[in-house]
């Protein structure tokens, strides 16, 4: 199995773990509806991935991508480190991850 899948994998149990943390801390239904959101289309994407579709990765990088643009836009409205923070590092990991591969083809 590559990096990249892996990374895939372990962000989208990330962000589901993560939405049902903030549901049970606060009570919010949006953190656990678009963590859980994110988390399976991540998963779904690993899981293609490891079929040998190329899709698969432009999947995960959308979807990290757009978690990481999320993530800065909230650590910059509220200023804490948690969670947006951890979201934003383990998401720039991952897209490294992914990006990787494709990368090192294309020179």
């Amino acid at each position: 199995m590559e990096t990249g899948t892996i990374a895939t994998f372990a962000y989208g149990a990330l962000a589901i773990v993560g939405g049902i943390i903030g549901y049970t801390k606060s009570q919010s239904k949006i953190s656990l509806i678009s963590g859980s959101i994110s988390g399976i289309l991540l998963i779904v994407a690993g899981v293609v991935q490891l079929g040998g579709q190329p899709w698969g990765q432009y999947l995960a990088i959308g979807i990290v991508g757009l978690l990481i643009i999320t993530f800065i836009a909230r650590l910059i409205k509220t200023g804490k480190f948690m969670p947006a923070g951890l979201m934003i590092i383990g998401g720039l990991a991952s897209l490294a991850a992914i990006l990787f591969p494709i990368l090192t083809v294309a020179t």
